[in-house]
C-alpha cells in the first residue's frame, strides 16, 4: 500500500521559482506533478480543478502570490504592493465559492502591509514565511479536526463521505477523512462508503484512491445509492468537508451534499461537517450570501466519457456546490472544538475567543 499521507499535493520550490501541483484531474490513472511558473497557469490549475479542496487551493494561492510578487522588480513598497494587488486579484478571481482562496490571499496581503517599513527583499521573505505558515498550520488544523471527530466515532463504524475531503485536498490528513487516517494509525478501523460524486467523480477518482491505497476498507457507490445503503443500516455517520460555512451554520460543499443530509435526517444518522475555522465566513449571514459557482455543461455530457452521453444541444445546469441548511447538520467539527446547534452562537463564541 502507498503512503498517501506522504504525498504533498502543493508545495513551493523557491530555488526553481515554481509552485509544484499534483494534477488531480489525472488521478488515479496517472500521478503527475505540474511545475507552475506563470500566474496564468496557476489560475488555470485552480479554475480547472488540477488543484482542488479548499485548504489546498488556499496553500496554492499563498505560494503563488508570493512567487509572482517575488519575481517583480520593485524599488519600494508602493510599487511592490501595486504588483502584489494585481496578482492577488487575478488569482482570487479563479474560483468564487471556496473561502480559503480569498482568506489565504487576504492573510498574505495583511502580512505584506505589516512589513511595509522594511526593505523590499525583506518584505518578500516575510511573504514566503507567511505562505509556509499557512501550509504548516493547515496540517496541524487537519490533525486537530481528526482528533475531535474521533471522539464521536467508534471502532467498526460504517461511514459515508462525499467528494474528496482528504490529504490531497489539504496539507495532510484532510478534513472529513482525517479521523479515518488517524484511526488507521491507531488501530481504529472504519468501513467507508464513498460517493462517486458526479459529475467530476472526485469520490471515485480521488477519495476511493486515497482510502484504498492506504488500506482502508473502502466501498465505492454511485451518488444515488446512498439512501439504500443508509436504509440497510450500513452507515453510522456521514462525514463531509466544506468550502464555506455561513454565520448561521449553513454549509456549502460539493454538489450532492445536501441530499445526503436530508436522507441522513430521515434515517436519524448523524451528519457531521468537518470545517477548518478558515472556511467559516462570518460575513455570510446564511446560504443566501454564498455565491455558487456554475461550471461548464460539458462536465456532465462528455468530460469523463469516450463518447458523448447526452444529445448535442441539450441544455445543462451544472452548479458546483449546494448549501446544506443548518437544521440538517448534527455538528460542525473544527480544529478548536465541536460546534452544536444553535450554530450562530457557537460560531460567534469561536471568533470572539480568537480576538
Amino acid at each position: 500500500m502507498e503512503n498517501i499521507q506522504g504525498i504533498k499535493s502543493v508545495y513551493l520550490d523557491d530555488e526553481k521559482n515554481i509552485v509544484v501541483i499534483l494534477d488531480q484531474t489525472l488521478l488515479p490513472r496517472e500521478k503527475v506533478f505540474l511545475e507552475v511558473d506563470k500566474i496564468e497557469d496557476l489560475y488555470e490549475a485552480i479554475h480547472s480543478l488540477r488543484v482542488r479542496g479548499a485548504p489546498a487551493i488556499g496553500i496554492a494561492a499563498a505560494y503563488g502570490v508570493y512567487l509572482f510578487t517575488k519575481l517583480v522588480e520593485a524599488g519600494d513598497f508602493e510599487s511592490l504592493y501595486e504588483a502584489f494587488k494585481k496578482n492577488k486579484d487575478y488569482i482570487e478571481s479563479s474560483r468564487p465559492t471556496a473561502v480559503n482562496l480569498s482568506w489565504a490571499l487576504k492573510r498574505m496581503e495583511n502580512r505584506l502591509i505589516s512589513e511595509k517599513d522594511k526593505k523590499v527583499d525583506e518584505i518578500k521573505l516575510a511573504l514566503l514565511d507567511e505562505a509556509n505558515q499557512i501550509r504548516e498550520e493547515d496540517e496541524a488544523v487537519c490533525k486537530a479536526i481528526g482528533e475531535n471527530a474521533l471522539t464521536l466515532l467508534k471502532d467498526g463504524y460504517g461511514l459515508l463521505t462525499h467528494c474528496n475531503p482528504g490529504g490531497i485536498a489539504t496539507a495532510k490528513y484532510g478534513t472529513a477523512l482525517a479521523p479515518i487516517f488517524l484511526g488507521l494509525e491507531r488501530g481504529v478501523n472504519f468501513k467507508v462508503f464513498v460517493d462517486e460524486t458526479r459529475p467530476l467523480l472526485q469520490g471515485a477518482r480521488l477519495t476511493a484512491w486515497e482510502l484504498h491505497e492506504s488500506g482502508v476498507d473502502t466501498t465505492l457507490i454511485c451518488d444515488n445509492m446512498a439512501a439504500t445503503v443508509m436504509n440497510q443500516g450500513k452507515v453510522n455517520a456521514v462525514l463531509v468537508g466544506c468550502d464555506r460555512v455561513a454565520l448561521n451554520g449553513d454549509s456549502a460543499n460539493k454538489i450532492g451534499t445536501m441530499p445526503l443530509a436530508i436522507v441522513a435526517k430521515h434515517f436519524n444518522i448523524p451528519f457531521y461537517v468537518c470545517a477548518p475555522i478558515s472556511t467559516i465566513d462570518i460575513s455570510c449571514k446564511d446560504e443566501n450570501d454564498i455565491e455558487i459557482e456554475i461550471r461548464n455543461g460539458d462536465e456532465i455530457t462528455e468530460k469523463w466519457y469516450e463518447n458523448r452521453v447526452a444529445p448535442k444541444g441539450v441544455k445543462t445546469y451544472n452548479p458546483c456546490f449546494d448549501v446544506t441548511p443548518n437544521n440538517l447538520i448534527t455538528a460542525i467539527i473544527t480544529e478548536k472544538g465541536i460546534i452544536y446547534p444553535p450554530f450562530h452562537e457557537g460560531i460567534k463564541k469561536l471568533f470572539e475567543g480568537d480576538k
